[in-house]
C-alpha cells in the first residue's frame, strides 16, 4: 500500500510552486547542507519583507507551515527551512545544540540574501528562533513566537513532562508506534479529529523512521541547568501568538515567558487551539499572524 504522505507531498509541492515557491538547497559549510522553501522570483523577493518560518520537533518545514505559507507568499518573501535531521536537511559535524541550528539557519538565509526578517517560530523553533535573535540581532528584526520558550530549563521541562504523563521528551517527540503518534498528535491538539490507523502508521514510517539517534542527541543539548540560563535583553518587537488550550507550554509558561521578555511581548489568544495552532485552527492563526506582521511593518515604516 502506497504511504498517504508519499502521495500528498508532490501535491503539496505542486501548490507551493503555484503559490510562487520552490525548493532550494543551501550548502552551509562542506558537509552541512539546509534545504529551504524560497520565493521562485528572487528579485520580486527583494522587494518584500522577509518573513521566515521555523518547524517544530514534529514535522518538516513545509508540512508544519503549508497553510501560512499559501497564505503569504504572494505579500511578503517567505522562507521554510527543515531544521538539520528534519526533511532533507542533514550534517555530517557533531554539534546539536540549539546555537548550532541558529547558525546554519542564519548563515543559510544570508546565502539566500536576506538581509532582515521576521521569524516566526513553533515550540522547537521559537527556542532556535530566540537564539537566532540573540545572535543575530542585525538579521532578525522581529519574532512571533508560537507554543515556545525561551529555553527549556530542566524546570520548565520537569513541569512539562508532568503535564503530558511522559518521563522524557525523546519519549514522547520520537514516537516507535502508530499508538506513539496517535499520543503525540492527541496531546498536541485541542481536539484530534478521528483518522484511521493507517495514516497513523504513514506518519510513522515518514516522519519518524530516519536519523532517530540524532533526534535524540538534538533533544539530549535542548534541556539546560536553570543555574546556567540568563535572560538576554532581546531589541526586537516580539509577539506571542499562543493556543489557548496547549498543554505542553500553558498559559502559565507564556505568563513566564512575558515576564521574562520584562513585559514587552505582546499575547495573542487563539482559543480551541493546543500546541499545533497553525494546522489546528489555520483560518484563525492566519488572520491573526497577518495582522501582526502589518502592524510589524507599519511600525517599522513609521519608525
Amino acid at each position: 500500500m502506497v504511504n498517504t504522505l508519499s502521495l500528498y507531498r508532490p501535491l503539496l509541492h505542486g501548490l507551493m510552486k503555484v503559490a510562487g515557491m520552490r525548493r532550494q538547497v543551501v550548502e552551509i559549510e562542506p558537509g552541512t547542507v539546509i534545504n529551504f522553501w524560497v520565493p521562485s522570483d528572487e528579485s520580486t523577493a527583494k522587494k518584500k519583507s522577509a518573513v521566515v518560518f521555523l518547524h517544530g520537533f514534529g514535522f518538516d518545514g513545509i508540512l508544519t507551515w503549508q497553510f501560512q505559507v499559501l497564505a503569504l507568499a504572494n505579500k511578503y518573501a517567505v522562507y521554510a527551512p527543515d531544521f538539520l535531521f528534519f526533511g532533507d536537511s542533514i550534517t555530517d559535524k557533531s554539534d546539536r545544540s540549539p546555537d548550532f541550528q541558529a547558525e546554519c539557519m542564519a548563515k543559510g538565509l544570508r546565502k539566500l540574501g536576506v538581509e532582515k526578517c521576521t521569524l516566526v517560530g513553533l515550540s522547537y523553533g521559537g527556542m532556535v528562533g530566540f537564539k537566532m535573535a540573540e545572535m543575530y540581532p542585525n538579521l532578525v528584526d522581529s519574532m512571533v513566537i508560537t507554543c515556545s520558550v525561551m529555553a527549556l530549563t530542566k524546570s520548565i521541562s520537569r513541569a512539562g513532562l508532568q503535564r503530558i504523563g511522559f518521563s522524557s521528551w525523546a519519549e514522547y517527540l520520537i514516537p516507535e508506534t502508530v499508538q506513539g503518534v496517535k499520543t503525540l498528535l492527541d496531546v498536541a491538539s485541542y481536539k484530534l479529529p478521528w483518522m484511521p490507523n493507517f495514516i497513523y502508521k504513514d506518519i510513522l514510517e515518514d516522519m519518524y523512521f530516519d536519523h532517530r539517534k540524532e533526534r535524540h542527541e538534538l533533544l539530549e543539548e535542548l534541556i539546560v541547568e536553570d543555574k546556567n540560563f540568563t535572560a538576554p535583553h532581546f531589541t526586537q518587537r516580539i509577539h506571542l501568538l499562543w493556543g489557548g488550550d496547549d498543554r505542553i507550554f500553558d498559559m502559565t509558561e507564556c505568563r513566564n515567558l512575558i515576564d521574562l521578555l520584562q513585559g514587552k511581548a505582546t499575547l495573542h489568544c487563539i482559543e480551541r487551539a493546543g500546541h499545533l495552532a497553525e494546522l489546528e485552527r489555520p483560518f484563525v492563526y492566519n488572520r491573526q499572524l497577518k495582522e501582526i506582521l502589518a502592524s510589524l511593518y507599519e511600525d517599522g515604516k513609521e519608525n
